[in-house]
């Protein structure tokens, strides 16, 4: 049933990109495992054992506090139509800011998103597939508009109040730091 690669290949690469919905999950030797659910068109695999996904301003920022104290990162899709799967990608994750050398270039790769604050770049490491035979289906019916509409009534100043408010510590009180970053011009 299930099976391991070390590398995305066609068919898997052509599953992500089918899926609406993914979860990414970290977490630090002695704190909480956080797990998000992800979508907004926010993620590209740019080569078999690489991808980048966009994180937007949300109410925490535990992925950012996690991946910069520990690498690892996981992301789960599951096929929610059509034939059943369930694809894990397990890799080492760096955490991207505003105004980092390494911005533009990644950022002009994904959809330009109101309150865009981190990009996450991802060496995969191990892929995994499995049944997915439990989960159950669903029929996708659109996007939520509201996160868009929010940071856009925000504007950038706004955004970055938000982020010293409420985006600068893990809910372990680990630091984000966010709070270091400049930018939301372009956003």
């Amino acid at each position: 049933m299930g099976k391991r690669y070390t590398k995305l290949d066609g068919r898997l690469q052509a599953f992500i990109e089918q899926q609406k919905i993914f979860f990414v999950a970290t977490a630090v030797a002695d704190g909480r495992v956080n797990v998000s659910p992800k979508g907004m068109d926010s993620l590209r695999v740019l080569a078999p054992d690489r991808l980048v996904w966009l994180n937007v301003t949300g109410s925490g920022n535990e992925t950012a506090a996690h991946v910069q104290e520990q690498p690892r990162m996981t992301l789960m899709w599951a096929a929610f139509e059509g034939s059943p799967m369930i694809l894990r990608v397990y890799g080492r994750a760096r955490v991207v800011h505003w105004g980092e050398p390494d911005w533009p270039a990644l950022y002009s790769l994904l959809p330009t998103l109101p309150g865009a604050r981190q990009v996450f770049d991802v060496q995969v490491e191990l892929v995994q597939t499995s049944c997915g035979m439990g989960v159950p289906l669903f029929q996708y019916a659109g996007e939520r508009e509201q996160l868009n509409r929010w940071a856009q009534n925000k504007g950038p100043e706004g955004i970055r109040a938000y982020w010293h408010d409420k985006n600068r510590f893990s809910l372990d009180g680990r630091p984000t730091r966010i709070e270091h970053k400049t930018g939301l011009e372009e956003g």
